[in-house]
């Protein structure tokens, strides 16, 4: 664990990365880019969605330094800034299984209370 000073100094960047992670499709463009680099058009393809909604998302994206951008002839190509985002989109998709579960069994605990015969 941080000491405070540090957790106070680190927290509004972790907010800002947040953020930028608070839409799932830029959760999508992130894992696409994990299987191979991009440009803005193929990537639009490759998701089904147009092309300026994806210029705008990568912008985002890019602005918290979560992709990077290599110009190729006339082209911009994608890629992500760091693997190790994969790992932290993987923590999360397993905090929110352990946390559908829960509900998922306090609902069954719910419904089987509601059917059973009261005294």
């Amino acid at each position: 664990m941080l000491p405070p000073e540090q957790q106070e100094a680190f927290a509004p960047m972790q907010a800002e990365v947040c953020a930028a992670l608070a839409h799932p499709q830029r959760i999508l463009m992130l894992c696409a880019l994990a299987e191979q680099p991009y440009h803005v058009s193929g990537l639009a393809e490759h998701l089904g969605l147009s092309q300026p909604v994806v210029s705008r998302h990568l912008r985002i994206l890019r602005e918290q330094g979560l992709v990077e951008a290599a110009r190729k002839g006339t082209m911009m190509e994608y890629r992500l800034a760091d693997p190790q985002l994969l790992e932290a989109l993987a923590v999360f998709r397993d905090m929110l299984e352990k946390r559908f579960a829960r509900r998922a069994g306090f609902l069954a605990a719910a419904v089987a209370a509601e059917h059973s015969p009261q005294p």
